[in-house]
């Protein structure tokens, strides 16, 4: 059977990943319908947009910008070698996501590359997630702006992992977050503004977030990570990760990019701790992150 044009016009189109091909110059010249629905934007907004334009920003694991650097893209178009790799995307409404690319060339009969294809997969936990979230409406355990878990649920959820820890001994550590200079934001902005800031810090966390771990907005502009089953030095890399996601995100208002940075707080539950002594020595070490210039992790 040989298919038609339209027939994989509309395959392609149908696709549950997002797809998007550039020319030799890397500007984008299809965008699928799936494309949209991960990143937010639409094809009017991208196609015939550069890659260079930035406009979807990929970083990767340390916060490298991979649009005005080392993209993997323009690396397989180079070289004709496709690519594989995990990179964070720009979300429309600020967030940082996930996805997996997978990368192929464009070729023309003489074999001369004339383009590029990236297939990107969403590799959050969304389906997770949208399903805590309404279990944690329904029981009013959910913070309405960001919908992450309210204070409440944070302080369950912490005292059934000190109940997991004495039954089972799984070690757990949370980091406790601010968004730095958020009274700015508010004053120079307003508090909308605030709000959507407020909300595209919580989509961060919640498109990263292990399934076993929760985040929540303690109050305010801080929030709680509960990290399960870690030592050390992951709970320091997992709030790394977290700190430069959020460095990277951004939401434009008023044709300008708004970007914000946290400090965090980061510590594992010890033998003596009581809830109240765990949250009060992570805000102690949240004033350290602070008055080390803040965009930091402290560990202790």
């Amino acid at each position: 059977m040989k298919l038609t044009g339209d027939a994989y016009e509309k395959i392609i189109a149908t696709l549950n990943e997002g797809l998007y091909f550039v020319d030799k110059n890397r500007v984008i010249t299809y965008w699928n319908r799936a494309a949209e629905k991960i990143s937010g934007f639409t094809a009017d907004e991208v196609v015939g947009r550069s890659c260079a334009d930035n406009i979807l920003t990929h970083v990767d694991s340390d916060g490298n910008s991979l649009c005005l650097g080392k993209c993997p893209l323009a690396e397989s178009m180079a070289d004709g070698t496709p690519r594989e790799a995990k990179v964070y995307m720009h979300h429309k409404d600020g967030r940082r996501i996930p996805v997996y690319v997978r990368i192929s060339v464009l070729t023309d009969e003489n074999g001369a590359v004339i383009g590029g294809v990236e297939l990107f997969t969403d590799v959050s936990a969304q389906e997770a997630n949208e399903l805590r979230m309404k279990e944690l409406e329904r029981l009013a355990l959910m913070d309405r702006l960001t919908r992450l878990a309210n204070r409440n649920f944070i302080e369950k959820e912490l005292q059934s992992r000190f109940e997991e820890k004495k039954r089972l001994n799984v070690p757990f550590g949370i980091l406790f977050m601010d968004i730095d200079h958020f009274k700015n934001v508010n004053d120079t902005y307003g508090h909308d503004v605030g709000d959507e800031v407020l909300k595209f810090v919580a989509g961060t966390f919640s498109a990263n977030v292990r399934p076993f771990d929760l985040y929540g907005r303690w109050g305010g502009e801080e929030f709680i990570g509960i990290v399960r089953n870690v030592n050390e030095k992951e709970l320091q890399s997992i709030g790394d990760r977290i700190r430069m996601l959020v460095a990277n995100a951004y939401l434009v208002h008023d044709k300008e990019k708004l970007q914000v940075t946290i400090s965090v707080g980061a510590t594992r539950v010890k033998n003596e701790d009581t809830v109240e002594s765990l949250i009060k020595r992570a805000d102690t070490l949240l004033y350290k992150s602070k008055q080390a210039g803040r965009n930091r992790l402290t560990l202790g």
